[in-house]
């Protein structure tokens, strides 16, 4: 039997091969169920063998062998990929993810090889264009594998450099706004100065972390979530934000009960990132008013700014990472990530909460958040 036939009329007994040695892949292994282990182990399997019954001439295997032949087989990329995506996404490391590739070849040629009684030299020829079709399905499996990697890499980092970057400039700023409107003798002289350079060798640091951390993964948003009062948050986002613009124009009105049990540290972090966009695309004559309201189970938290309006194209992508479109709309070609809304959701989804967006000419835009009391 020719091998092509062979995985077809057998492709349920090798992926139950794959699922068993699936389970050996700890921890990430460990929570995942049948359907999981499987994956497309099924779709890779057949559109190998579909790829191996195509016509093949000397050249073309030799150009396929080098991985520059130009057809290329969709349903078999597609398979690989999307094993390589969902694989990295429950936790599987790259080395774990080849490994199932490499036990899928050992297993189908040696259930084949067991089963043939007279076998001739274009079953030689069969093993070869299976070893190409999983090698190519393994290529793009890795290839998708290494993107989400690199994604999540991106956004860990643009995180972090975002993060820093504000509080750094609040120190900066206040310390430059001090120095000019104070005449400092002694000793508070010497403090304002010890504190500007300090910022600046911050500011080292923070690149110098910043590539540290590039070959590290970001996971899930942590919070570390105790009882706290969101309006004492509210009203610490707001003095900080006034501190490095003193321009700025904030009010914050507070209704009924705003306490809970959050981090209180990620929820700072949202808050300005919140405000710092309400006073980014904001009209220059106008408040930005933030408004808290305690409701039964939840609180929730309003950011309103007038100005031009959001695009209606723009609002379904306004919370993606790394996507510039809002700012550019508004304000033109920019040097920003886009990150700061991203943020907000992030922190947002793990409270376990809800943040929706308004936005037209005659009412502004608002940002609405709701955060349950309790996780």
């Amino acid at each position: 039997m020719r091998l092509s036939e062979f995985i077809v009329l057998h492709v349920d007994r090798i992926v139950d091969e794959w699922e068993q040695f699936a389970k050996t892949i700890t921890p990430a292994a460990e929570s995942m169920d049948r359907t999981a282990l499987r994956d497309h182990s099924r779709s890779i399997l057949l559109a190998a063998a579909r790829d191996m019954t195509k016509p093949q001439s000397a050249s073309e295997q030799l150009a396929k062998a080098r991985g520059e032949g130009p057809e290329k087989t969709p349903s078999l990329d597609e398979a690989g990929a999307s094993h390589g995506e969902l694989r990295h996404t429950v936790g599987f490391d790259l080395v774990q993810m080849t490994s199932e590739f490499r036990h899928l070849r050992a297993c189908v040629i040696r259930l084949w090889v067991n089963s043939l009684d007279t076998p001739d030299i274009a079953y030689f020829q069969d093993m070869i264009r299976f070893n190409e079709a999983i090698d190519e399905a393994l290529a793009e499996s890795t290839a998708a594998y290494a993107e989400q990697v690199n994604h999540s890499r991106d956004i860990f980092l643009a995180i972090l450099g975002h993060d820093l970057r504000a509080p750094l400039q609040a120190v900066s700023m206040s310390t430059e706004i001090l120095m000019r409107k104070t005449n400092l003798e002694g000793d508070a002289l010497t403090c304002a100065l010890h504190i500007k350079r300090g910022t600046r060798h911050m500011a080292v640091m923070v690149g110098d972390l910043l590539e540290l951390v590039r070959s590290r993964l970001g996971k899930s948003l942590p919070i570390e979530p105790a009882p706290m009062d969101l309006a004492d948050t509210a009203r610490e986002a707001i003095a900080q934000a006034c501190a490095a613009q003193p321009q700025c124009d904030l009010t914050l009105s507070v209704e009924g009960d705003t306490q809970g049990v959050w981090d209180g540290r990620r929820l700072d972090q949202m808050l300005q990132n919140l405000i710092g966009n309400a006073l980014q695309h904001g009209s220059n004559n106008s408040a930005v008013k933030l408004t808290l309201r305690g409701e039964a189970d939840s609180v929730r938290l309003t950011v309103h700014n007038d100005g031009a309006p959001i695009p209606p194209e723009v609002l379904p992508t306004i919370f993606d990472p790394l996507v510039r479109n809002a700012d550019e709309a508004l304000n033109g070609p920019t040097t920003s990530l886009g990150l700061g809304l991203f943020i907000v959701k992030e922190v947002v989804k793990a409270h376990q909460g809800t943040i929706d967006v308004s936005s037209n000419e005659a009412d502004g835009t608002m940002f609405t958040v709701v955060l349950p009391r309790k996780l």
